[in-house]
């Protein structure tokens, strides 16, 4: 395994605990419709999150986040879309990035953007 996949792979398990060490229940991982993906699906209370996960080993070539570009994020809403045709029933929902930075000595650093949305 390459080693950028690996540290998307780590990262999405370390994203995965972390929502569940805030209260999130886990529904899905890597859920695929077509060509898009959705790194996790979570719900907490009556709110269904569809979470992008982006992770880097350092900062040197910038912070995580700033790789979720609009075409990802619209990607991340077509996914959400379907998802939500094929398991009606969910009135709230909220699009959210989750961006993870290995540190010095390997420790994660975390950044969640909530609801996050495109706007022309």
């Amino acid at each position: 395994m390459a080693r950028h996949n690996k540290t998307g792979k780590d990262g999405e398990t370390l994203a995965v605990q972390y929502f569940k060490d805030k209260g999130f229940t886990v529904l899905h991982t890597n859920w695929r419709h077509s060509r898009y993906e959705i790194d996790i699906i979570a719900h907490k209370a009556d709110k269904l999150h569809f979470i992008e996960v982006k992770t880097r080993t350092s900062t040197k070539y910038g912070h995580p986040e700033e790789s979720v570009d609009r075409k990802k994020l619209e990607n991340l809403m077509k996914a959400g879309e379907e998802f939500l045709f094929q398991n009606p029933g969910w009135k709230k929902v909220q699009y959210d990035v989750l961006s993870i930075t290995f540190q010095h000595q390997g420790m994660p650093e975390y950044f969640l953007f909530e609801d996050v949305y495109l706007y022309d």
